[in-house]
Parts: structure tokens; sequence; C-alpha cells
């Protein structure tokens, strides 16, 4: 007789804490676009959940490091959003920090799929998760001063 596989895992019962990070360089801001749910489809910032025990900026960095391998330095939160339950989503509290890259070339993760250095102005007709022109505009203040 075979071993039953294992249940999947509990729903998270509160809202779960990540980081993203409005990486500049020259003037422009990595984008990548999201492989898997939540976000499939969607350009974003790079992040992801904060894990027990960690600072925010310690997520932050391993976060795109993981995703991107890029080293960054961080410059100071310019927003944050809710994203709440939707088909399926978790509740997620995001801060978003603007941080300067700082070495390396994008190597993107098996959550992302696409990646694009944008002036924050040219977004064109990209899909983009929600609030994302908020927080790029309150990072480009930040980078600049």
């Amino acid at each position: 007789m075979a071993d039953a596989p294992p249940p999947p895992p509990a729903r998270p019962q509160h809202p779960q804490l990540a980081v993203s990070a409005a990486i500049f360089r020259d003037d422009k801001v990595l984008l990548v676009r999201r492989a898997r749910s939540p976000g499939k489809g969607f350009y974003s910032l790079p992040g992801g959940r904060v894990e027990f025990g960690e600072t925010l900026h310690t997520a932050l960095r391993r976060e795109v490091d993981e995703e991107t391998g890029l080293a960054i330095d961080i410059v100071g939160l310019a927003g944050w959003r809710e994203v709440l339950p939707a088909a399926g989503g978790g509740h997620y509290l995001i801060m978003s920090f603007a941080a300067r890259w700082r070495a390396g070339e994008p190597r993107l993760n098996a959550e992302l799929d696409d990646f694009r250095w944008l002036a924050p102005d040219a977004l064109g007709d990209l899909k983009l998760t929600g609030g994302l022109t908020e927080v790029l505009e309150m990072a480009a203040r930040l980078i600049r001063t």
C-alpha cells in the first residue's frame, strides 16, 4: 500500500509580511514578471516573505539575491500596500523600499520569467501589480535625494 501524499499546507490565518525593492540603476528601475501566483503574469518588484526572526532589510537583501542575484544598497521605505485574498490568494502586507543597484546582472529564479530595466515614467502598457506606480514615484524621489 502506497503512502498517501502529504496534505497541502494550511492556509495562514493572518496576514503575511513581505518586502519588495524598487532597484534603480542609471535612472532606470528593475521590474520583474511573476511566473507563479499570486501575481502570475504581472510585472512587479523583486521581493517576498519575511521569515521569522529576520529584519525587513535582511529579508529584502535575501529575497533580491534569491530572485535576481543582485546586490543592493537600501535607501529607505518607499511605501506599503496590502494585498487581500482573492481567488485563493493570500493576505499580504508588503513593505516596499527604494534601493540602488550595487553589483550583479539579473539571474532570475523559477518564481520570475522576465525582467526589464525601465524609466519609471516609461512603463507603457505593462500589466502591473496594484499600487506599483505610487511606490515607484516615492522610490524615485528617495533615490534623487
